[in-house]
């Protein structure tokens, strides 16, 4: 007893004076105070150790990858079927696929006619019901593709224009048209020239001060390397 009794002294005599003369300075009351104190200080301290700053662990960073687009599909390794369009090249339509040409000339049924885009010559014939008899198809390529807003001429003539030098009128002789000279009507007479086409030769010739050559034709919006081939013989600078 003489420990226990030591004890209670040394915490009766470290408490304050009030509790003392309270508490009548009872062994029994005093362990009892120390009992409550000691509670006290295991709870206070649970309630510090949880209301402790804890660390947060930042979220990892995401990778380029997982926004970056996904390859696509190699043109040899796409499965057929996957619904990409091909590129079709030819001549330029009008609206809903179609092309509208101006057929004239001695033809059965001359006016304007609706084909579909790539038709040829021989279908703008077929659609006007055929060429009358006795026109002269010799120099018509009837193989040639359309192009949107042209005029055939059917079993035209060679439209004649003065030669170099020579008088105007009558007695004047036939040969090429002079692209330098010629109006949009005589340009008109030309094989898959229509009026737009001719519009577009004599814009050209105004803004660039002739042709120098006719090699210069193939530089016309509209002229293309069939198309020019057709007019090389027919024309001259």
């Amino acid at each position: 007893m003489g420990r226990w009794a030591a004890a209670v002294f040394a915490v009766r005599e470290r408490l304050p004076m009030w509790v003392q003369l309270r508490c009548g300075l009872e062994p029994k009351t005093l362990a009892a105070l120390a009992v409550i104190l000691v509670a006290a200080a295991v709870f206070a301290g649970m309630h510090f150790w949880s209301a402790r700053p804890e660390g947060v662990r930042a979220p990892d960073m995401v990778g380029e990858a997982v926004h970056a687009p996904a390859p696509e599909a190699d043109a040899e390794t796409e499965p057929e079927g996957s619904g990409r369009p091909e590129p079709s090249p030819g001549p330029a339509a009008g609206a809903g696929g179609q092309i509208v040409v101006d057929v004239s000339g001695k033809v059965r049924n001359p006016g304007l006619r609706r084909l579909p885009s790539g038709a040829r010559v021989d279908d703008a014939l077929t659609a006007a019901g055929g060429a009358r008899p006795g026109a002269d198809l010799a120099g018509l390529n009837r193989a040639r593709v359309l192009m949107d807003g042209e005029q055939l001429v059917v079993g035209a003539p060679p439209v004649p224009v003065p030669l170099p030098g020579g008088p105007v009128g009558e007695g004047a002789g036939a040969g090429p048209v002079s692209l330098s000279t010629a109006t949009a009507e005589q340009l008109e007479g030309l094989p898959g020239v229509g009026p737009v086409l001719a519009q577009h030769i004599v814009d050209y010739r105004t803004q660039h001060g002739g042709f120098r050559s006719v090699d210069e034709l193939r530089e016309v919006n509209g002229i293309g390397t069939r198309r020019f081939a057709d007019l090389r013989p027919l024309v001259r600078p």
